[in-house]
C-alpha cells in the first residue's frame, strides 16, 4: 500500500484547481480520475461562460465564489497565456412587462458585490448590437468566455510544476478512515490500494455516490445527487452577434434560451432542461423545438431551421425537481468530523468561473 500525503479525487476544472492549489501550498498530490483523460465530464459539456454572479442569492457560496473566482480567473488567464474574451452580456427585456426584472437584477447584482452592470435603453442596446430587438438591457462588461480545456491544461501543468502527479482510468471503489490515515480502494487494470493523510473529492457527477462508499462518513452528511440535462443548439452560420445575449429572467430560476458565443464566434443557443435518472448526453431534437420563437423574441432575424442539436451537459445538483436551487457545499471536517476529508458537493454552474476560489476555500477547510 502507498502512501501520499494529498489525494483528489476527480480532474475537472475544480479538481485540477485544487490540485494546483494544494500543489502550491506543499503537499505532495495524486489526482485520481476515473476517465481516460481529464476534463471529459461537466468541465467539457458547458457554455465556457466567464459568469459576472448576477443572479445567485446574496450571501450564498454560489454568488461569493463566483465574484471572487471571476477575478480570480482573469488575472489567471491573463498570467497564464489561456484563451478567453471579456466580451460582455446583454441581459435584454423584450417586452414593456419585463422591464421592471432588469432592475430586480441590477439591485441583486449590486448586492453580490458586481458593480460595473449598466442601464441602457433600447437604442443603445441596438447600437451594440444593431440585429437585438429589445426595450431595454443591462450590459455587463465583466461577463465572458474562456478556453476551458487550455484553463484545465495551464492548472495541470501548474500542479505537476509544484510535484502533482495525475492518475487516469484510477477509478475510487470505496475507502475507510482508520487511525493511520484515509485508505481508498483503487480500481482499474492495476487495482491498488493509497493511504493518504487528506482527501478532496472533486468527483463532480459521482461525488455524492463516492461518499456514500466512504466507511466512516456518517450518510447524513451526504446528499442525494439529482442530475438535470441541458442541451445546446448550434447556428449554422455566423451569428451577427458580438456579446452574449440573455433574456432577462422570469419568475423561475430558469435564464431561458440565450446566446452563447465560442471563441471562434460559433453561436449555440440554450440550455434546454429536463430531469434525468441517469447520466445521459443523447439530444432529443424535440427538446429545442421551441427554441427558435424564444430566441426571435431578441433575433427576430433568425432563419428559419438553422438551429441544429450540439451537444448536451449534465448538471451535478444536489436539489431536486420543485426544490429551491441549493447552493455549492463544500463538507470539510468542522462539518462531518472525517479527519482530512472534503466533500464538494453541487458544484454546478457557475463552477467553471469559480473554481479558483472553490480551491482556495477546499486549502482553508483542510488547514483548519
Amino acid at each position: 500500500m502507498d502512501d501520499i500525503d494529498t489525494v483528489v479525487i476527480g480532474a475537472g476544472v475544480v479538481g485540477l484547481a485544487c490540485a494546483r492549489a494544494l500543489a502550491l501550498a506543499g503537499h505532495e498530490v495524486v489526482i485520481l480520475e476515473s476517465e481516460s483523460a481529464f476534463g471529459t465530464a461537466t468541465s467539457a459539456r458547458n457554455s465556457e461562460v466567464i459568469h459576472a454572479g448576477l443572479y445567485y442569492p446574496t450571501g450564498s457560496r454560489r454568488a461569493r465564489l463566483c465574484v471572487r473566482g471571476k477575478r480570480l480567473l482573469y488575472d489567471y488567464c491573463e498570467a497564464h497565456g489561456v484563451a478567453h474574451r471579456r466580451c460582455g452580456k446583454l441581459v435584454v427585456a423584450c417586452s414593456d412587462d419585463e422591464l421592471h426584472r432588469l432592475d430586480a437584477v441590477m439591485a441583486q447584482a449590486a448586492a453580490n458585490g458586481v458593480d460595473d452592470l449598466q442601464r441602457l435603453s433600447a437604442n443603445e442596446a441596438r447600437a451594440l448590437e444593431p440585429a437585438l430587438d429589445c426595450r431595454g438591457a443591462l450590459l455587463s462588461p465583466s461577463t465572458g468566455i474562456v478556453d476551458s480545456h487550455g484553463l484545465m491544461l495551464a492548472l495541470l501543468a501548474d500542479a505537476e510544476a509544484a510535484g502533482a502527479m495525475l492518475a487516469v482510468q484510477s477509478p475510487v471503489l470505496r475507502g475507510e478512515s482508520t487511525a493511520a490515515g484515509l485508505i481508498l480502494d483503487i480500481g482499474g487494470a492495476t487495482p491498488s490500494r493509497l493511504r493518504a493523510r487528506q482527501v478532496v473529492n472533486a468527483a463532480g457527477l459521482h461525488a455524492c455516490d463516492l461518499a456514500r462508499r466512504i466507511e466512516g462518513l456518517d450518510p447524513r452528511h451526504v446528499p442525494q445527487a439529482h442530475y438535470a440535462q441541458g442541451a445546446y443548439f448550434s447556428l449554422a452560420g455566423r451569428a451577427p452577434f458580438r456579446h452574449l445575449i440573455y433574456p432577462v429572467p422570469g419568475e423561475s430560476s430558469h435564464l431561458g434560451v440565450h446566446l452563447t458565443l465560442d471563441l471562434g464566434g460559433q453561436a449555440r443557443f440554450g440550455p434546454s432542461f429536463r430531469w434525468v435518472d441517469e447520466i445521459d448526453y443523447q439530444i432529443d431534437p424535440a427538446d429545442g423545438a421551441g427554441f427558435e420563437a424564444e430566441v426571435r423574441r431578441y433575433w427576430p432575424g433568425l432563419p428559419s431551421g438553422a438551429l441544429q442539436p450540439g451537444y448536451a451537459g449534465v448538471r451535478p445538483k444536489i436539489s431536486g425537481p420543485g426544490e429551491p436551487a441549493a447552493d455549492f457545499r463544500i463538507d470539510g471536517p468542522a462539518l462531518h468530523g472525517l479527519a482530512g476529508w472534503v466533500n464538494l458537493f453541487g458544484i454546478e454552474s457557475p463552477g467553471l468561473t469559480a473554481a479558483l476560489a472553490i480551491a482556495e476555500q477546499v486549502r482553508e477547510a483542510l488547514a483548519a
